[in-house]
């Protein structure tokens, strides 16, 4: 073999290789077809997550959502920290719209950072919903009311196992009102 074919099989090898060691993305998270927001806005229980760590001992966690004038979605999320009785943790984090089903948000913690946040499952009267990450790493289970019937929660978990999750990894939220 010539110098100048080995000097371009070298690149192409260290290529190959770089792109057999990285993992295989997963595929998009498909969020629902469409959201009305109006509807979709006000309160939500967490019943269910794989939580960030944040959210990782939280009690009664509650995300409220408000459209606002300028079509940012004002958010606040709330929790008691450890236990029932525990701190009163809140956060506010905005929201923004990015596609026309209203079903893909960036979600803003931090500026400018705006982390993916898709409604994954709706339920036709919007009294549970899902949302996902497209890596998923984190997921919400959530409904109108504190408590959902066991069977409808092991509907949603398994909903969330199917699109890619690791439901191992799922922790209930302990609502107590």
């Amino acid at each position: 073999m010539r110098n100048d074919q080995r000097k371009l099989q070298i690149p192409l090898l260290a290529g190959l290789l770089a792109l057999a060691s990285c993992g295989a993305a997963p595929p998009v998270l498909e969020p629902v077809d469409a959201v009305d927001l109006q509807r979709f806005m006000g309160r939500w229980y967490v019943i269910a997550n794989i939580p960030t760590f944040l959210e990782d001992d939280a009690f009664n966690a509650v995300e409220t959502y408000r459209l606002d004038d300028d079509g940012t979605i004002a958010t606040t999320f709330t929790f008691r920290d450890g236990g029932f009785d525990g701190a009163k943790k809140t956060y506010t984090p905005r929201g923004f719209v990015r596609d026309e089903s209203n079903a893909v948000w960036g979600m803003r913690f931090v500026w400018p950072v705006k982390a993916d946040y898709r409604i994954v499952y709706l339920a036709d009267d919007y009294s549970t919903t899902v949302i996902g990450r497209n890596k998923r790493d984190y997921v919400w289970i959530m409904a109108r009311e504190p408590q959902i019937a066991e069977d409808e929660y092991r509907k949603l978990a398994a909903f969330v196992a199917d699109i890619g999750y690791d439901v191992a990894r799922l922790q209930k939220v302990p609502q107590q009102w």
